[in-house]
């Protein structure tokens, strides 16, 4: 049953597509044009969109009413808002600048619930009330006017250079995946994942881990990434005997990994351009050798499980075709050629080597696996591809601009550098023990806020003084940004098992977290070895150190997982983990 009103979705949809697409081609537009621009596209997706009540339609509709005025305000008069620097003159501009603030906040609850705009709550009370705070916490005060119109009318708050990323980067990217995953491509995925490793011990988990690396490096989200390959690896999984809670498990886990696999990753790999000023090529080339890592960890996981459980191979009338899998791999490697091509030999920017090889995407739009043409399929993919951009980089939109708020508040205050001199006091100056402070400052947020917000929060209090006491940039990020994603598997709050585990109907979901966190265990320790062995890191400009340190990390994870899963004797176990803890280290 369509969504009633779906037409108008649709188009908005395509306004939102062809707005960022024109930005790219059409040259510089200023940043308080664009920025605005971009917000008052998403506010009928997060304020109106999944209204459940009239209610909320109601005051849905007045508060995008509001916004979009407020949006269009702040572009229109560009020009004289600039030479302001920051300083609201009048009333009405308090007047908007307030309202954008609220709106902003009510986009982030609707669409993300209520943690991460609590904590842009709190930024916001301590910028108006921290001087009255004693001692080294307190700040001097800030005038209402420079402080709301810092955050509102320049670019140092909801218009700042996060923003910038998600307009610039971040949903040409997205719009690109709708466009795959409208297609043939999740299909792809799917067959050559099966192709691959379905005959194999525990193939239907292993296949579950293959496309779950590969979807999930076009989709950037964990719970969508679940959703979509766990409606047909999970069958598979419990149809051949797995226990529920694992099956969920080696979903969540594969699922999780996503946002960490190049080419595409997730948002937070394109806010790590903007924060770091490493070319995007770099932190994929970067991310490489630790994504593989993560997958293969959870691969010889699954090989432990099935030493003491009958994990069954997929039967081979679920087997495709290779034909089938040559046709449907035609779906997205040819995209995705052309996207590497672009970027690494054409030298293009990364949105405009999207851009291209969203155009040969779409074209692929007009045929299936079955190579036959129909225009009423093409018609119906292109309406989909248009409703789920619009919602997706909606959905990104509220995180970036919820999450500029809490930095904007930081870097007025000051209360970054304050919170980074305690990291170095509390840790004496060493960085491993700073290293634990910032993982559990990562987790623990990460359980209240999406994991590009997670990630940003913790880089701009505990990042620079992980590099002040010695940790190279990328690695400072790479660190909290893999320990922002801990949460998706992590108790009490892990997103994706509770998806996973509701889709197989297992009721015990902290059984299927405890499996989760022993086959992703590459999710915990990979950061550490990333910081022990920084080779790992440098495939582009130290390809030989770069290998042998990956094959160091891979067999001491290897280790350790076959070490926490697997049903040898205790004498036996005891040993694998030791050496794998020493080559991780050493």
């Amino acid at each position: 049953m369509e969504k009633p009103g779906r037409l108008i979705w649709e188009i908005l949809g395509l306004l939102t597509i062809l707005f960022h697409l024109w930005l790219i081609f059409s040259g510089l537009t200023p940043n308080l044009i664009s920025r605005p621009l971009h917000m008052a596209l998403a506010l009928p997706w997060c304020l109106v969109y999944n209204c459940k009540n009239r209610f909320q339609l109601i005051l849905g509709l007045l508060l995008t009413i509001l916004g979009i005025l407020c949006c269009g305000f702040i572009a229109f008069y560009e020009a004289e808002l600039s030479e302001q620097y920051g300083f609201l003159s009048g009333d009405l501009q308090m007047i908007v600048a307030i309202l954008l603030l609220l709106i902003v906040l009510e986009m982030a609850r609707r669409s993300i619930n209520w943690p991460l705009p609590a904590v842009a709550v709190l930024a916001l009370i301590y910028g108006f009330f921290g001087e009255f705070i004693p001692g080294e916490f307190g700040h001097p005060g800030l005038p209402l006017g420079s402080f709301l119109g810092t955050l509102t009318i320049a670019e140092g708050g909801l218009w700042g250079k996060l923003t910038g990323v998600s307009v610039n980067i971040v949903a040409v990217f997205v719009i690109f995946g709708a466009v795959l995953h409208a297609g043939e491509a999740g299909q792809g995925f799917k067959n050559l994942a099966t192709a691959t490793a379905g005959k194999l011990k525990g193939g239907a988990a292993k296949v579950s881990v293959l496309s779950s690396a590969l979807f999930g490096s076009i989709s950037g989200s964990a719970s969508a990434n679940v959703a979509s390959t766990g409606s047909f690896t999970l069958p598979a999984m419990t149809r051949l005997g797995y226990p529920k809670a694992l099956a969920a498990a080696v979903e969540a886990v594969a699922s999780s990994g996503g946002q960490i696999m190049p080419p595409l990753m997730g948002a937070g790999a394109f806010v790590m351009v903007e924060l770091t000023g490493i070319p995007y090529t770099g932190i994929m080339a970067a991310s490489f050798f630790p994504a593989v890592l993560f997958f293969l960890t959870v691969w010889v996981g699954i090989n432990a499980f099935a030493s003491k459980m009958e994990l069954k191979s997929l039967e081979s009338d679920q087997q495709p075709s290779m034909r089938k899998v040559w046709i449907t791999m035609i779906f997205f490697a040819v995209p995705f050629f052309i996207l590497l091509e672009r970027m690494l030999h054409g030298q293009y920017t990364p949105q405009f080597s999207a851009c291209i090889a969203m155009l040969a995407a779409f074209v692929l739009l007009l045929w299936d696996d079955t190579l036959s043409f129909s225009l009423s399929r093409t018609s119906s993919r292109l309406r989909s591809v248009c409703l789920n951009a619009g919602k997706q980089v909606s959905l990104i939109a509220s995180i970036i601009l919820c999450a500029s708020i809490i930095i904007g508040v930081l870097g007025q205050t000051g209360l970054g550098v304050k919170i980074t001199s305690t990291v170095i006091s509390a840790s004496g100056n060493h960085v491993w023990p700073a290293l634990l402070l910032t993982a559990l400052a990562c987790l623990l947020l990460g359980m209240e806020v999406p994991t590009t917000a997670a990630y940003v929060i913790c880089v701009s209090v505990a990042g620079p003084a992980l590099q002040e006491l010695g940790l190279p940039l990328l690695i400072t990020h790479l660190f909290i940004f893999w320990y922002a994603l801990l949460s998706t598997i992590t108790p009490p709050v892990c997103g994706t098992v509770f998806i996973a585990a509701g889709m197989v109907e297992e009721t015990n979901w902290l059984k299927v977290a405890g499996y989760a966190m022993s086959l992703g265990v590459g999710l915990y320790l990979v950061p550490i070895g990333m910081v022990a062995q920084a080779d790992i890191i440098h495939l582009l400009d130290k390809p030989f150190d770069a290998t042998l340190a990956f094959i160091q990390l891979a067999l001491s994870l290897a280790a350790i997982s076959y070490g926490l899963i697997s049903a040898v004797s205790l004498l036996p176990r005891f040993l694998l983990l030791a050496a794998g803890m020493t080559g991780l280290l050493v």
